[in-house]
Order: structure tokens, then C-alpha cells, then sequence
């Protein structure tokens, strides 16, 4: 027994060591590479959910169903968002949501921070009529306040070091179309063309790629749109059905100057890898031919109330498809976690992602084969709940 309780001691003394360590060798300038996530409800893993007077939120029953222990966690898909998939693959840590109440700059400098917000985009008037969102130039602002933080915890040396060897992502664009210039409530739809608006996201993007730049931000992705006027809201609001031709249009206008913006800023700013993410053309073969990928529908929400549409969210009395892996949409806005997975594919396949750091996140939550059955949980789960299934 004298001998067991040595060898509990000799353990426990050893795990402090390397813990300690582990603090140390950060404060030299040797962390783990992390990730810092910038976007909007496709990235969102829970900021909305803190932000108390928002109308974009995802708090409720089946959000989260098909990831970690079921229930709603902030993101707005029954599971992963494409930049937890990519995340994954490269062996980097999924990030917290900043607002998450548990965040401390111990989690920052192992995880990184997902800045995401529901209803947010590149402009500042983007999604107002959502009350409470961050938009880009917020969350970059949140990112300061965030890097002041590391420097008082490991010194700025150690910091700036930290922060150029992390990755960064940038994924916004579709709410400054969809919850802006294509809706009638704001003055943008009458200030500009269609061609004058893409002008003004990317004159506005571009001082805010140039901005995390200063930053020290050097390894960058920005995820592209994909066929908007495909999603099934557009779908429900247009006269046919089927996808609205323009903002189709709008989106690939939007890919191809945001490409170029991309290019042209890796070439001119110092140490800059900014990389573009476009998987339209792979989501537009999807659509038109949902059955060649394994789908069978790609038209409507899998969630969904009734024959009440658009209904917008996904509410604990709205039915679920029966298998969720069959459907690209999994709300009016969102895809589904299936459909995330080859956009996250397509992207990694595009650019050559490799993986980053030696050990990864494990495996993701796979989306059940069916849906169980409709009866609401009693109450949903703090944000970022864990569990051993994410």
C-alpha cells in the first residue's frame, strides 16, 4: 500500500511538471498552432447565444442533434460547421466561442477563439433587423481586446510569435446579399448595382484583410459563397421554385473578385499566405444532381414545420426528414452537417491543407442513419457542453 501511494504521488508530481512545462515552453514562443475564426451562422459555435436581445440564435431543439450530446450548442446545423471539419482534418483544436462564459486565456493559447455570430457580414449595417450581431470589423475589434490578453499572459514577444503561426479563417459575404442589398428594408438595394454593391464589400474587405494583417495575422483562408439562390428560402420566395438566377449571379461575382482581392494581397503584403476557399461549382453539382452524391433531396429544409414555409428556424415542433444524411439543407439557411463535410473536402482538396499539429480532435460526431423520435429535450444544454461523442 506505502509503495501505491508513492507511485500516486510520483504521478501526480509528474503531471505538474509537464504541465508547468507545458505553460513555460508557451511563454518561450513554442505553442500549439490554434485557429482564430471569423464569420457569420455557418461558423457560429455559440457567440449568439450569449448575445440576449439577438433574433439570430439557434438555441433551440434539433439544432446540435447529431453532435456531441444532442442538444443545442450555438451552431446552426444538426452538426459540424465546415470550418470544425477542416479544423479537424488538419489536427487543429475547435475554438470557443469568445462569449463562451468558461473562456479563459489558458483555452486561448490551447484552442484559439471562433469569433462567428449569427446574422453578422463584412458591412456593419448587415443584419440589423437582428437586433444584437457581430459583424466583421466587431469581431476584429474582439480579437484586439483578445491579443492584449496573451500579452499580459506570456509576454509580447511570445505573443506575436503565437499569433503569426496561427490560422485564421474568414467566412462572411452571404448575409451582406441575403439580409441586406436583396432585401428591400435596406438602403443599400437602392444605393447601388449589383456590380457597384460587390465594389463596396470588397473595398470594404479589403481593409479588413489588410487590417488582421497588422495584426499579425499571416495565414488566412476566406471561405467563398455558394449558389445562394439556391438555399430554400430563396427557393420558397421566388415565383418558380426554383433557384434565383441573379443571386447565383451575385454570388460568383462575389467569388471571383474576392479571389482576386486574395491574390492580390499575397502578393504585395509581407509574409502573407491569404488563401481562397471556393467549392461553389462542387455545391451547384449537388443541387442539380443531389442522387450522383448520395442525396435525395436537395430542395427543401430537412427540418421543417409542416407545410408553414419559409419558417426560417428550426423550432422543437418542427418535423425532421427521416434521414438526415440524405438532405443538403438542413434549415431554410444552413446545410447540413453531410453537406459541410464535402464542402469542407472540396476546399481541403483545393488548397492542400496539410495536418498541423501531432495529435488531432478525434472523431467527429457522425450524423445518425434516422431521426429519433420527435419529443423535444426537456431543456437545452449550456453552449459547448462537453461530451465524449465530440
Amino acid at each position: 500500500m506505502p509503495v501505491m501511494e508513492s507511485l500516486d504521488t510520483k504521478t501526480i508530481s509528474s503531471i505538474m511538471i509537464i504541465v508547468v512545462l507545458g505553460l513555460a515552453s508557451c511563454e518561450l514562443g513554442s505553442c500549439a498552432v490554434v485557429q482564430f475564426i471569423f464569420g457569420d451562422s455557418l461558423s457560429d459555435v455559440g457567440n449568439n447565444e450569449h448575445l440576449t436581445k439577438s433574433l439570430a440564435r439557434a438555441s433551440l431543439p434539433w439544432y446540435g442533434i447529431d453532435f456531441g450530446n444532442g442538444m443545442p450548442n450555438g451552431r446552426y446545423c444538426n452538426g459540424r460547421t465546415v470550418a470544425d471539419i477542416i479544423g479537424d482534418k488538419m489536427g487543429l483544436p475547435r475554438p470557443p466561442a469568445f462569449l463562451d462564459p468558461s473562456l479563459t486565456e489558458d483555452m486561448i493559447l490551447e484552442k484559439g477563439v471562433n469569433f462567428a455570430s449569427g446574422g453578422g457580414g463584412i458591412l456593419n449595417e448587415t443584419g440589423s433587423f437582428f437586433v444584437q450581431r457581430f459583424c466583421l470589423y466587431k469581431q476584429i475589434e474582439l480579437f484586439q481586446g483578445t491579443q492584449e490578453l496573451i500579452r499580459r499572459k506570456i509576454g509580447a514577444k511570445a505573443a506575436d510569435k503565437f499569433f503569426k503561426e496561427s490560422r485564421y479563417v474568414v467566412a462572411l459575404g452571404s448575409n451582406d446579399f441575403i439580409n441586406n442589398f436583396l432585401s428591400p428594408i435596406y438602403s443599400d438595394m437602392y444605393k447601388y448595382s449589383d456590380d457597384g454593391f460587390i465594389d463596396y464589400l470588397m473595398e470594404t474587405l479589403d481593409n479588413q484583410l489588410k487590417l488582421l494583417h497588422s495584426l499579425g495575422v499571416r495565414q488566412l483562408t476566406v471561405f467563398g459563397l455558394g449558389p445562394m439562390g439556391c438555399i430554400p428560402l430563396q427557393r420558397i420566395l421566388s415565383s418558380s421554385g426554383g433557384c434565383q438566377d441573379r443571386t447565383n449571379k451575385l454570388a460568383l461575382n462575389f467569388n471571383k473578385a474576392a479571389s482576386k482581392l486574395l491574390d492580390d494581397l499575397s502578393s504585395t503584403l509581407p509574409n502573407a499566405t491569404f488563401k481562397f476557399g471556393d467549392a461553389y461549382d462542387v455545391v451547384a453539382d449537388v443541387i442539380d444532381n443531389p442522387y450522383k452524391y448520395g442525396f435525395n433531396n436537395s430542395d427543401s429544409p430537412c427540418c421543417s414545420f409542416g407545410n408553414i414555409r419559409p419558417a426560417l428556424t428550426c423550432i422543437p415542433a418542427s418535423t425532421l426528414c427521416k434521414d438526415r444524411s440524405k438532405y443538403v439543407f438542413w434549415d431554410e439557411y444552413h446545410p447540413t452537417d453531410r453537406a459541410n463535410e464535402m464542402i469542407a473536402k472540396e476546399i481541403i482538396r483545393k488548397l492542400g491543407f496539410l495536418h498541423v499539429n501531432s495529435t488531432g480532435n478525434g472523431s467527429p460526431s457522425p450524423a445518425p442513419a434516422t431521426a429519433p423520435p420527435l419529443a423535444p429535450p426537456l431543456a437545452p444544454a449550456p453552449a459547448n457542453a462537453p461530451s465524449s461523442k465530440d
